[in-house]
């Protein structure tokens, strides 16, 4: 059986392979389909339990194995995970306009929200009605048919554009190295952390220290090292990277 559609505490990386995830997030999402059409479905009136409460639990082991893949992508990727990122990018971006665009599932999560003020819910619930209701009118709900069938091809373009454009900071990031021979440039560093860096140099055949933006040596770097300027850069290399690894 295909380890992510277990239940897990922690992911079972030892035990999944690439090609597990296609099919996985398939059967995850026709998963959560049905989640929501018994939901549509019911013929109760829309109340914050059968409706609110039972949207937010919709598609968990979903959202857990698109979680686990994209952060493998950011982190550890390789060809063949791009390659599944790129195919399996425009199935979610479809998923999501499917469900935000469903006139049924807005119309009940629209009848709990107009009739919020009788409801005598608690702040956190008042939230979470108020973000999901939001949720679904910022991305389109109210849209007429045209509108929405444009959204759908914007959606699905911006889709694969995100996913490049974090592709390319990623491999610019991945491959930054801090090449540095002045010894005021190491002034603070702690014997062990510059021998790696000097080994890390020595390694691709240069003089001095090399720092990247591995924790090994990006957390002591930032943490000992006197030149704020140097700090300041290699930080500013960090944050882009974060920002590529958050992007979905």
């Amino acid at each position: 059986m295909n380890p992510l559609l277990q239940d897990f505490n922690t992911a079972p990386f030892s035990k999944i392979s690439e090609q597990d995830y296609k099919p996985a997030i398939q059967t995850a999402i026709e998963e959560t389909k049905k989640e929501i059409d018994l939901i549509v479905s019911n013929s109760d009136t829309p109340t914050f339990e059968n409706t609110t409460v039972a949207l937010d639990f919709t598609g968990e082991k979903l959202g857990r194995i698109t979680s686990i893949f994209f952060n493998l992508n950011s982190a550890e990727t390789n060809d063949e995970i791009q390659k599944i990122a790129k195919e399996i990018s425009p199935w979610l971006s479809e998923f999501k306009n499917d469900m935000i665009l469903n006139e049924a599932l807005f119309e009940r999560v629209k009848t709990v929200y107009d009739s919020k003020d009788s409801l005598s819910l608690t702040p956190e619930q008042s939230m979470l009605l108020e973000k999901q209701y939001k949720g679904f009118a910022r991305n389109g709900a109210n849209l007429n048919d045209i509108e929405k069938f444009t959204l759908r091809k914007i959606d699905a373009e911006l889709s694969n554009l995100s996913l490049q454009f974090g592709e390319n900071v990623l491999a610019e990031t991945n491959a930054f190295e801090m090449h540095l021979t002045a010894e005021k440039d190491v002034a603070g560093l702690p014997e062990s952390v510059k021998e790696a860096a000097n080994q890390l140099a020595k390694e691709n055949k240069k003089e001095g220290w090399i720092f990247t933006l591995d924790y090994p040596s990006y957390i002591p770097f930032m943490t000992y090292a006197d030149s704020r300027e140097l700090r300041k850069e290699i930080s500013y290399r960090c944050w882009q990277k974060s920002l590529s690894e958050k992007r979905f």
